[in-house]
């Protein structure tokens, strides 16, 4: 897999290339999918001694900035993720919360056209696949269920 040039990606969005920013970017490209506190503590392997509130902000900018996108999957803490600019949906498991990328169902997909679209112009569909994963499929242990009941 070749390794993404950072440096020019905070470029082209106009943003000063900084240590925070590079080890966040770093730390997402590694380990998708992760929240908050774990990008914290990747970032601190990384750098040492960084503050809470700075990859808040680095978070914040990169994701406005569109490199870094934020995701919430129902009853879930925000997770993060350097894969942007398509339109790729999640797999999440009920039992452990894991994540995984599905990319964009192809052909006939009823279900990603807007039955009344309101007069928008959709350019996205937004499809959170929710279920077991294969870790959790042969635990006997259930675990906490992180879905919210009658969110289906």
């Amino acid at each position: 897999m070749r390794t993404p040039d950072f440096e020019s990606q905070l470029r082209s969005a106009s943003l000063r290339v900084t240590r925070p920013r590079l080890a966040v970017l770093a730390a997402l490209h590694d380990h998708p999918h992760v929240d908050t506190d774990a990008v914290i503590g990747h970032v601190r392997a990384d750098l040492g001694g960084v503050s809470h509130q700075a990859v808040y902000d680095v978070l914040r900018a990169l994701t406005d900035a569109g490199l870094v996108r934020r995701i919430q999957p129902a009853g879930a803490i925000a997770r993060y993720e350097t894969r942007v600019g398509d339109n790729h949906h999640h797999v999440v498991c009920r039992s452990c919360g894991a994540i995984a990328d599905v990319d964009c169902a192809v052909g006939h997909t009823p279900c990603l056209t807007a039955s009344d679209d309101h007069g928008f112009v959709v350019d996205e569909a937004e499809v959170v696949y929710w279920g077991t994963c294969p870790d959790c499929a042969t635990d006997p242990i259930p675990s906490m269920n992180p879905r919210p009941e009658g969110s289906r």
